[in-house]
């Protein structure tokens, strides 16, 4: 299967380039996994799509402002770090641009000295490691000095750092958001539970390797970088619950989806675990554990819209994406959602009226 085989047209001016003022007024267009079938809804009624038993996963991971700026200390020239995995105490693995200009031993001044770094080694694909240094505590420097680092087809400023996070956002340690979850408001979960539906918080910490483009023609030859997660005993008991109860497991978003999957054993249970995934979903894979995901509308060509393509079928997927380009539907990290259900062969899955 080649990469071209999951392109599509998708003008500019779709390109979402500011979120909603409310979270949950996203448009959501709904599609029947196993027939292609299109229905136009809202995010706020997401619960119409729900039932009782049914479980939704969370990625409860946050953002970090990753991205700073910083000047080089030989020659007063900028530099743009972007800190993408943290490998011991104060040493980062990070993406540098200009690369070429941060070579090993090249020291970078941040906030007039209030922290600097320098570089290590070069490791996989240009990255930098940096080992930084500073008085007082990390995270706090870093919430003072660095920006939130929004995907490239993002021009706009972000004028409130919190709305690149979900409101369920517990653990530091993503360079980018789980942008499905920037839906739901407390007010919306609050509705979710109370109808009878359980929600289980994952962590999976999103590397920049999941948007990273497919460079390869042959997608199987395309490697994906691992990220860390971990799955508590609370969020794989009301899973298994899930899946053994006759209930659906709905993933909200590709990371919380590619997170079980790599967990879960044979039969699609999953046991309190951590560690690191690399997995990479495209079509041909038979899904294990998840019966319905919630996502954004992905770039073309990309590792996001093969997983999707996956669980709904690539001809299905186009056709969708089609009719919400069609349909004016804005697309990627704060454009609209779209859900794709499933049905388990002993419930009716069809909206609740």
């Amino acid at each position: 299967m080649k990469t071209s085989d999951f392109y599509f047209e998708l003008p500019k001016e779709q390109i979402a380039q500011d979120p909603l003022d409310d979270r949950s007024a996203s448009r959501m267009l709904v599609m029947d996994r196993q027939t292609g079938d299109l229905e136009h809804s809202t995010f706020q009624h997401i619960t119409d799509y729900l039932k009782p038993g049914d479980c939704l996963v969370l990625n409860n991971t946050k953002v970090i402002p990753a991205r700073l700026i910083g000047i080089r200390e030989e020659t007063g020239a900028s530099i743009e770090i972007l800190l993408l995995k943290r490998r011991e105490n104060d040493v980062w693995e990070t993406l540098v641009k200009p690369g070429k200009k941060a070579r090993p031993g090249t020291r970078i001044i941040f906030g007039d000295g209030v922290l600097t770094g320098e570089v290590m080694d070069v490791v996989e694909e240009g990255n930098r490691l940096i080992r930084f240094s500073y008085d007082g505590i990390f995270e706090e420097i870093l919430d003072v000095l660095g920006q939130m680092p929004l995907p490239p087809y993002i021009t706009h400023e972000l004028k409130d750092k919190n709305r690149y996070q979900t409101v369920y956002a517990k653990y530091d340690g993503s360079a980018a958001a789980p942008t499905a979850g920037l839906h739901f408001t407390p007010e919306l979960l609050k509705s979710v539970r109370e109808m009878g539906v359980d929600i289980a918080e994952i962590t999976l910490h999103v590397g920049l390797g999941t948007f990273r483009p497919v460079k390869e023609e042959n997608i199987t030859d395309h490697h994906m970088h691992a990220e860390s997660y971990q799955i508590d005993e609370d969020a794989a008991n009301k899973i298994n619950r899930a899946h053994d109860g006759g209930g659906r497991v709905v993933c909200i978003g590709t990371t919380s989806c590619r997170t079980i999957e790599a967990a879960a054993d044979e039969n699609g249970h999953l046991a309190p675990c951590s560690g690191w995934t690399d997995i990479f979903i495209y079509p041909g894979y038979q899904f294990r554990v998840m019966d319905c995901l919630v996502t954004n509308f992905h770039l073309p060509e990309s590792t996001l819209i093969m997983l999707v393509s996956a669980f709904a079928g690539r001809e299905h997927v186009l056709a969708a994406y089609d009719e919400a380009v069609r349909e004016g539907y804005r697309f990627f990290s704060f454009g609209d959602a779209m859900m794709i259900t499933d049905c388990r062969s002993d419930r009716d899955c069809s909206p609740v009226q």
